[in-house]
């Protein structure tokens, strides 16, 4: 099952760009054997402003996945359930999963109401580049929890 974090806006180079880059590598080679990936990270850019535009560019990598949105207003995981929520999509036969990050003001109402789920990283408000990270890592995380790793400790 391929694993797409697709996201408002573009990084620069930076700190939460080069985790971003190792988790989702580290995801990508621990997935193999677990028919989980490649995880990639998919940037888009509206050529307008507000939710609607960002919305449009986001639903054009959509198409024949299964689509968990970031939200703030989401369910909260702990990492062996989010692990377990990944088996079971892929188990079911997924072969495309998408978490979407929204842009600086959330995701148009459409968009989040189209989502198959909705994910919540707390109730702490994230900057997108660290909510990027921070979901790689659980990408990961998860891939290793599946994997029979020691990377997670509960």
């Amino acid at each position: 099952m391929k694993i797409i974090l697709l996201a408002v806006g573009r990084l620069s180079r930076s700190p939460e760009t080069e985790l971003v880059k190792l988790y989702t590598e580290r995801a990508t080679a621990a997935g193999r054997a677990l028919s989980l990936g490649p995880v990639e990270v998919v940037e888009v850019e509206s050529k307008k402003p507000g939710q609607a535009a960002e919305a449009e560019a986001l639903r054009a990598h959509l198409a024949d996945a299964h689509v968990i949105a970031c939200d703030e207003h989401g369910q909260m995981r702990p990492s062996r359930a989010f692990a377990q929520e990944i088996a079971a999509l892929r188990d079911r036969g997924v072969r495309r999963l998408v978490f979407v990050i929204g842009g600086a003001d959330g995701m148009e109402a459409g968009l989040l109401a189209q989502a198959n789920g909705r994910l919540a990283f707390g109730p702490q408000t994230w900057p997108h580049a660290l909510a990027r990270a921070m979901l790689s890592e659980q990408v990961y995380r998860a891939v290793s929890i599946l994997g029979g790793s020691p990377y997670h400790r509960d």
